[in-house]
């Protein structure tokens, strides 16, 4: 098949994050299976315009904003001098990209999360209700035809909230990536990490606020934070503010051996975001027996966690705190807790997430046949 990908961003973007892993992954998955790939996304940086990976190009064109114009225009042209694609794969982060105003090949819509929660945290008053219009009202309207990709049932449910048929959507979770560092030790004294974009609805105050409460009953207490984003200088202001600056350490971006080392370091991992489509930080924390905290109505993390075997789901900032402490205080039921929570990391592979998409593209790609139309979609739709 050949296949078009729609992304804001690519992973190398400096505002890059699981979302991007997740369909730069898939991607590259599909391409290891004969497929030709495409992704549109943003330009960024000193990044080529057209990079090519094996059977993966990136192309990269448009901002912020200008981004979707200018993908859809590129997948346009790309139709006109080379044929169309088989099946383009829209990724909707609150706004998606409007493709089937701009092709007649089929279009899935992958959704990681409904942003209803985030859009006020973000953007001003004003923006922010026209982008939830646009993502609850206009994007179910545009796409109401169309197959769906949600990570997490939870997603899915909200979805089916904004109007979206509910055989119309299909979840395939995350993969996790293979861990390593795995002859790295626990940390001699306790140490709480964060991994994420440094974003306001990624809530990293929260962890530090955890932090500073904490750092009188547990010396040496410290809270590592990996990755890089606009709200550095936030988060940074913040921890001064409250006292712990030298026991804060902002990592920024790292390559992927420090990161799992880091990871395995840690004795407990924090996600106190607003709202998650799965949680890969959340799984790959785990992949080296590290359970995570969070919050139970954030989404998709109270899928990428089971509450009380593989970490603990909480309520609000005073739960967090306590559920920290008392796993901070307890040896044993961490690393019991730890386990488990590797045994299930281990269930989530990009091998079977790939498996599970290139199985829908295939049916997808297939309603163009107007004999295989009904039946291909019988099939897809049970998802």
């Amino acid at each position: 098949m050949r296949i078009a990908l729609l992304s804001w961003r690519d992973f190398t973007h400096p505002e890059g994050g699981g979302a991007e892993h997740y369909l730069e992954t898939v991607g590259a998955e599909l391409a290891a299976r004969g497929h030709d790939v495409v992704m549109y996304c943003a330009a960024h940086g000193d990044a080529p315009a057209t990079e090519v990976r094996g059977r993966l190009t990136l192309r990269r064109q448009g901002g912020r904003l200008s981004v979707y114009a200018a993908c859809v225009r590129a997948l346009r042209r790309d139709e006109r001098e080379h044929g169309p694609y088989d099946v383009v794969v829209d990724t909707q982060n609150g706004i998606p990209f409007f493709s089937p105003l701009g092709t007649r090949t089929p279009v899935v819509v992958l959704v990681h999360h409904v942003h209803r929660e985030q859009w006020p945290v973000v953007f001003s008053p004003w923006v922010a209700r026209v982008g939830w219009a646009i993502e609850s009202r206009l994007a179910p309207l545009l796409y109401r035809r169309n197959q769906y990709v949600a990570v997490s049932g939870r997603t899915r449910d909200e979805l089916v909230g904004l109007g979206v048929e509910a055989g119309h959507v299909a979840v395939i979770h995350n993969g996790t990536d293979s861990p390593r560092a795995l002859d790295v030790p626990r940390a001699d004294t306790p140490t709480l990490v964060v991994l994420g974009r440094l974003v306001p609805h990624k809530r990293v105050e929260q962890a530090i606020d955890v932090l500073a409460r904490l750092r009188p009953t547990h010396p040496g207490l410290q809270l590592r934070v990996i990755g890089h984003g606009w709200w550095h200088d936030n988060i940074a202001a913040h921890a001064e503010a409250s006292g712990v600056a030298d026991d804060v350490h902002l990592l920024g971006f790292v390559d992927e051996g420090t990161k799992h080392a880091e990871l395995a370091a840690s004795w407990v991992a924090l996600a106190p975001s607003v709202k998650e489509g799965w949680g890969l930080c959340v799984v790959e924390a785990a992949s080296h027996g590290v359970p995570t905290v969070a919050y139970r109505d954030a989404g998709g993390l109270s899928e990428s966690i089971v509450d009380r075997q593989t970490g603990v789901l909480v309520g609000d900032a005073d739960e967090l705190t306590h559920e920290v402490a008392m796993l901070l205080a307890d040896h044993e039921r961490r690393e019991e807790m730890g386990r488990h929570a590797r045994e299930y990391a281990q269930q989530f592979t990009w091998t079977s997430t790939a498996e599970h998409w290139e199985r829908l593209l295939t049916e997808v790609a297939q309603r163009r046949a107007p004999v295989a139309m009904t039946d291909a979609r019988s099939r897809t739709r049970t998802g």
